[in-house]
């Protein structure tokens, strides 16, 4: 015995679409920026540094003084001299005046006291006194002010230009799907 069949035939549906894009438009338009920045104040003050030296005690020891202290001094030695010169042309004169009670060599020995010749010394003989220069140093001072100042900015955004159409889509059948069924019938 025969089982009856069945057989099924199919197409498929055909649809055409017509499909339209979507289209956009952006623009952004640029942003408008301003920035300052003030300057800064700067500000500087200072005190002069100072420094002192006193080598007059330097200069004394060399024989230079002031000329108060030169005048003063000169005025001393010319006294001494003077005094000197008067005590030795007493004494000489008295000697040439008993020329006759000594036994005569008065004037030899004046001449022989105008005759000394002293050598002379080479080399350095000035040395200054310890602590003859003095020296004292006054700190001077610097100050620095800085004042900053900040930026100022000023941003204006642009605004943004958008444009849209929207997309369609459209479709037809062109063949419907179809399902047919056949039996054969078993013998």
């Amino acid at each position: 015995m025969k089982l009856d069949q069945i057989q099924i035939r199919t197409t498929d549906a055909k649809i055409d679409l017509t499909i339209s894009d979507s289209q956009q438009y952006i623009k952004q338009r640029e942003a408008k920026q301003f920035i300052e920045q003030p300057a800064a104040t700067l500000q500087i003050s200072h005190k002069d540094a100072k420094l002192l030296v006193d080598s007059s005690q330097a200069y004394r020891d060399l024989g230079l003084l002031s000329p108060k202290e030169s005048v003063q001094q000169f005025a001393q030695n010319g006294l001494i001299a003077v005094q000197e010169g008067v005590s030795r042309r007493v004494s000489e004169g008295n000697a040439l005046m008993n020329i006759g009670k000594n036994s005569g060599n008065a004037i030899v020995n004046v001449a022989k006291q105008h005759d000394t010749f002293e050598q002379q010394r080479l080399g350095i003989e000035w040395k200054p006194s310890v602590g003859a220069v003095k020296i004292k140093y006054v700190a001077g001072s610097l100050q620095i002010n800085i004042q900053a100042n900040k930026p100022k900015i000023d941003v204006k955004l642009g605004g943004v230009d958008h444009q849209a159409t929207r997309s369609d889509v459209s479709g037809t059948v062109i063949q419907r799907p179809t399902v047919e069924t056949t039996v054969i019938k078993g013998e």
